[in-house]
Order: C-alpha cells, then sequence, then structure tokens
C-alpha cells in the first residue's frame, strides 16, 4: 500500500512516520517536499504518484496569526484539501484528512458527536469546515475525515513543551480555566489513524484521548509529572483565569469535548486516559535528554 503523507514535519506528521505500520509504502512530504499552496504541484504529485491514501496532515495551523493571513490559511488548508479531493478522484486513491475540534463553536457542555453543526469562530477554523465541505462534496466515498483537539507530541511547538519552558523560565503562571477539551499525544492520534486506514474506515470521525481537562489542570498536570521526572528543579505557583483575561486574536471554543465512540468501536481503538498519554510522552522527553 502507498501512503503519501503531506505535513510530514509537523508534529502528527513525525509521529505517522515513526508508527507507520510493515507493508506501506510511505512517502513522507515536508513543505520543501510539496508545498501545500501550489496547487499546481499537488495535482502533479497525485498523478505521479498515484498513492492508495493520502494522510493530510499539513495545515496552517497558527490560530492568531491566521486572522491577519486569511488568505494563507484558506490556500493552505482548503484549497488544497479541495485539489486532492479532486485528484484523488480521478486517480481512485482514498484521502484521510485530520480536522479539528475548532470546526464548532464550543457553545455546549456535552461531546459534540460527528453531525453536530459546524460553526467555526475563527478563521483557522473556518478554512478546516471548508475542508471537510470540499471532501464530502469531491470525494465523499473514499475519504475519512478524523476530527481531534488539544494535539501535543514531540518534535513540534505546542502546549506541553511551551509549558515546560515557561515553567523553567519564569516565577509564577496564568492558564485559563474555562476552556475544556481532551489533550491527545501525537504517538496515540498516529496508531489510530493507522488503525483506521488498515480497516478501510471511511466517513467523519472523532478521535481523541480519553478525559476531559481544562487548561489549567492540564498545565498543573505537567507541571507535576514534569517535577517527579527531574524535567524541572522546583515548582511555580499557577493562577487559573478566565478567557477574559487572556485576549487572543482568534477565538477559541470554550468547550472542545469530541464524542469518539463509533470510532473507538469500529476499529476496536481502546484510548488512553490523558494523564497516562502526558506521563509516557514526557517520560520519552526525560529520556531524550
Amino acid at each position: 500500500m502507498k501512503v503519501l503523507l503531506t505535513g510530514a514535519a509537523g508534529q502528527v506528521g513525525q509521529a505517522l512516520q515513526r508508527s507507520h505500520p510493515d507493508g506501506v509504502d510511505l512517502i513522507a512530504c515536508g513543505r520543501q517536499q510539496l508545498d501545500l499552496s501550489d496547487e499546481s504541484a499537488i495535482r502533479a504529485a497525485i498523478q505521479t504518484l498515484r498513492p492508495d491514501w493520502v494522510i493530510n496532515a499539513g495545515a496552517y495551523t497558527t490560530v492568531d496569526r491566521a486572522e491577519s493571513e486569511p488568505a494563507l490559511a484558506i490556500a493552505i488548508n482548503s484549497n488544497s484539501v479541495r485539489i486532492l479531493a479532486e485528484s484523488l478522484a480521478e486517480t481512485g486513491g482514498n484521502l484521510l484528512q485530520i480536522s479539528t475540534d475548532f470546526v464548532f463553536n464550543g457553545d455546549r457542555n456535552r461531546p459534540y458527536p460527528t453531525d453536530a453543526e459546524r460553526q467555526p469562530l475563527s478563521v483557522y477554523g473556518t478554512t478546516k469546515a471548508a475542508a471537510e465541505e470540499a471532501i464530502l462534496q469531491f470525494l465523499p466515498e473514499r475519504s475519512l475525515i478524523v476530527r481531534t483537539a488539544w494535539v501535543y507530541g514531540l518534535g513540534g511547538r505546542n502546549f506541553v513543551t511551551t509549558m515546560l519552558r515557561l515553567m523553567a523560565e519564569r516565577d509564577h503562571l496564568t492558564v485559563v480555566w474555562d476552556q475544556v477539551g481532551t489533550p491527545t499525544w501525537t504517538d496515540s492520534l498516529a496508531a489510530a489513524l493507522w488503525q483506521a486506514i488498515a480497516q478501510n474506515l471511511m466517513g467523519i470521525h472523532h478521535c481523541t484521548d480519553a478525559g476531559v481537562a481544562s487548561w489549567y489542570d492540564f498545565a498543573v498536570a505537567i507541571q507535576d509529572l514534569a517535577l517527579e521526572l527531574g524535567l524541572l528543579q522546583q515548582a511555580v505557583p499557577i493562577a487559573a483565569i478566565p478567557s477574559s483575561d487572556y485576549p487572543t486574536p482568534a477565538t477559541r471554543p470554550a468547550y472542545s469535548v469530541l464524542d469518539c465512540a463509533d470510532f473507538n468501536r469500529a476499529i476496536g481503538h481502546d484510548p488512553l486516559h490523558w494523564r497516562h498519554a502526558l506521563a509516557q510522552m514526557l517520560t520519552q522527553v526525560a529520556k531524550n535528554q
């Protein structure tokens, strides 16, 4: 099976490369190998390589900057996906699109089902929602859209790596308490995505680790585990603040918990609790030091 991976240099792309199964001919492309803002390059790659699957892990993910660079975000997050879907419709390949909780507005208090209405609050969320719509228009029978949330891992800039740096540099931190979701380790996500491909799963699905946390809860857990593992030498006070005290250019969903039951059942996936996944990730960080 030939699989073309876009966004190979990102944290999810790296995790997918580390975990790809035997028997998969993986062609991993970062931006230098395949620029997702170059529509002709995308068409040429699909026509030349004719992959059985494309895993689109490439995206413009700088959520706040997207508010001031909407054209670039649209090109990378929306237009490129339409081109992928159109091209794969011609060659007969399948598309796995990694999507996001940001397609929802966060205005609820129970996990989002896959058929919940898309109501993005930001440019980033709008571009990812448009990508989903393009896939459903041009490649409805041979596509797998997997929404995930709060992703972190090795080899990328994310909440965990940022917190570790700030905890070592500062004498106190403030973290929002009123945004809730499920922290998801890239290695957990990658393993589940390969399972889904192996079972030829199609449709729209949700995949995160298990459990629920606020960003404040997540930060406290990071510090506690980092102290246990010797990644930090001393604790710093962490204050919980409302989102209104930490304004950002892009509005975040207040509630980002996704209902993953159908996906887990379909592929026989037993997700790690986010605390266990975080412990495994930080253990790897400690071993690498």
